[in-house]
């Protein structure tokens, strides 16, 4: 069981309901979000709910990517090690490409795909001195082809995070560091919620029970929930363009 569990983007959404999970499991949680108000509560709550584990928790904006590794090493050194370590922290995109909206879609580049570079970086580093640990990198099943309009920037980060992904696996391949992608479908969160065609969507709670069930199970690639976006995203890879682009 991997007992130390780091968790980026812990305050909202699927990071908060993977931090509920995993404390109800006895895990000891590291958690850490740019609110820091939020993540209080969630101490509070857990610590109040399962008083025999440890919850850690520091604010963190994952594009300071100095204080990924100032954060990263401390929970380390508070914990003893950290035998997983969640990249979750991520933000949607809003704007199509050419619409002006460079910026916007600039900071989604850079918090879904730079920023999980850095994660990794740090990440591995503990891993490599540790000689164990489990890295996890959440994906979206909206990796596995290009979207179109507002999910353009987001899509293309989801893919770049899923060959990353694989690229570790490569690297760590025959080691006792374990690398997985996860690739949820529509979960509720706030990231999605305004999302008009969100087919097969579930609520969080069925969302986040399939994803900490895949996790623990550690394989390299993980769709979430298993049914229907495992058969779907073969259907998505073999689709031929123009009736994906009529479907999506």
């Amino acid at each position: 069981m991997r007992k130390n569990i780091l968790i980026t983007g812990a305050s909202t959404g699927l990071g908060e309901g993977m931090a509920r999970e995993w404390a109800a499991q006895g895990c000891n949680l590291a958690l850490c979000a740019r609110s820091s108000e939020k993540l209080s509560e969630l101490q509070h709550e857990l610590q109040t709910s399962y008083p025999s584990i440890r919850v850690l928790v520091l604010p963190l904006d994952v594009c300071e990517y100095e204080q990924v590794f100032e954060v990263f090493r401390a929970f380390r050194k508070e914990l003893g090690s950290l035998d997983r370590i969640v990249v979750n922290a991520g933000i949607g995109s809003s704007a199509a490409i050419g619409r002006g909206q460079f910026s916007a879609n600039r900071q989604t580049a850079e918090t879904n795909f730079v920023a999980a570079i850095a994660q990794c970086e740090s990440a591995m580093e503990i891993f490599r001195e540790q000689n164990s640990g489990h890295l996890v990198l959440m994906s979206s099943v909206s990796g596995v082809r290009g979207f179109r309009g507002p999910l353009n920037v987001y899509a293309a980060t989801k893919a770049a995070v899923a060959s990353l992904a694989e690229g570790l696996q490569l690297d760590t391949r025959n080691t006792p560091i374990r690398v997985s992608n996860i690739m949820p479908g529509y979960i509720l969160t706030d990231i999605n919620r305004d999302t008009k065609n969100a087919p097969f969507r579930v609520d969080l709670d069925t969302g986040v029970r399939a994803l900490v069930h895949a996790i623990n199970k550690e394989k390299r690639r993980a769709y979430v929930p298993w049914w229907p976006w495992t058969p779907l995203s073969y259907v998505l890879k073999a689709m031929p363009f123009g009736l994906f682009a009529r479907t999506m």
